[in-house]
């Protein structure tokens, strides 16, 4: 998070893995829309109404929560304890067994392998279990790689958690860019499963901060009483933003489909013009996590900012250095720029071998 704070950012940008801001000026709000103060205990009661609609489940399966991270750690805090182990999915997104360290938990992992097209095996699933496994953590769609987790095999991880008295948390905050193809969130599967998500990657709206936790009642009374200790209410104007947003999600939908539909089959041919770079195509999201075939992903790095002003996520933040994750939900003029930036970087380095 650290790197994605301060060292992410450049003139050419591939380094954003969620679509380029949407402007507050395309959404209908005016200032007399807004309050600095509101009906606000747990949770404002028109935007869980909202979030329960979009999700298909009742307001009282929801919790909302300062962005997906914040609703992980409201999961994760809310199923395990101290001395408790969880089995978290390889490679993955940092946050998640940082905050599993932070809740002095013990960490196991089960590998999403590329010669596999990173799929999750059920097998390899339970044959990591412990007797002390209280939740098993998967990204859908898979962050870094985009790999989509299709519902027969969260279905079958399901049952293995259920047997083995574990939850399944499923961070479903990627799958949003499927848009109308997004299949029904993991929560219908069971009560083992919790599901997180927020308008942030695939809207373009992170500035409102809105997350949200999908849960069975029980455990939703348990995070709202947990986030007491760390946000107590969220900030009311942008809850009222969020209403509107999720109120008018059509046309945000549609400006960032319209993003992806022009970068993805740029992004498609660069990488099938390259033949130092090996990769798994995902039909949907704004993420890939090609691999470098000769030579190290930092001294790549290196090369592109110093040079030439690009920005990519190095692997090793996900523990895999010999790949890097591109993000392509940024404006289409940059990111044609930046992709042909990233191929002189490569054409350079391999010039010099």
């Amino acid at each position: 998070m650290e790197f994605a704070k301060r060292r992410s950012a450049a003139k050419y940008n591939l380094a954003t893995s969620g679509i380029m801001s949407y402007p507050l000026a395309e959404l209908p709000v005016t200032i007399d829309d807004l309050e600095i103060n509101g009906p606000t205990l747990y949770g404002y009661a028109p935007l869980l109404e909202r979030l329960a609609k979009l999700n298909d489940v009742t307001p009282d399966c929801v919790v909302t929560a300062a962005g997906t991270s914040m609703a992980n750690h409201l999961s994760l805090a809310a199923t395990l304890e101290s001395g408790d182990e969880a089995l978290v999915e390889f490679p993955t997104y940092e946050l998640l067994p940082s905050t599993l360290e932070y809740l002095g938990v013990g960490i196991h992992y089960f590998e999403r392998r590329m010669e596999d097209g990173f799929r999750v095996d059920p097998e390899a699933v339970e044959a990591k279990l412990t007797p002390r496994t209280r939740v098993i953590v998967l990204t859908n769609l898979h962050n870094p790689t985009g790999a989509l987790i299709d519902e027969a095999t969260l279905r079958a991880v399901g049952d293995i958690a259920k047997k083995h008295g574990a939850y399944v948390l499923v961070d479903e905050v990627y799958l949003e860019a499927m848009y109308e193809s997004r299949p029904r969130p993991a929560i219908h599967l069971g009560d083992q499963f919790l599901v997180t998500s927020s308008l942030t990657k695939a809207f373009g709206l992170s500035g409102l901060r809105c997350g949200w936790v999908l849960a069975n009642p029980e455990l939703t009374r348990r995070m709202w009483h947990i986030n007491d200790l760390f946000g107590v209410n969220a900030a009311h104007p942008a809850e009222l933003i969020s209403v509107i947003a999720v109120d008018h999600l059509d046309r945000v939908i549609r400006r960032a489909k319209a993003l992806l539909n022009s970068n993805r089959p740029v992004l498609h041919d660069f990488l099938k013009s390259r033949d130092d770079l090996t990769y798994l195509w995902p039909e949907f999201g704004t993420i890939i996590f090609p691999r470098l075939a000769q030579g190290t992903v930092e001294a790549l790095d290196k090369l592109l900012r110093e040079k030439y002003e690009t920005a990519v996520v190095p692997g090793s933040y996900f523990d895999m250095p010999q790949h890097f994750r591109i993000g392509i939900g940024g404006e289409p003029e940059m990111t044609r720029i930046a992709l042909e930036r990233l191929g002189a970087a490569l054409d350079e380095r391999r010039s010099r071998r």
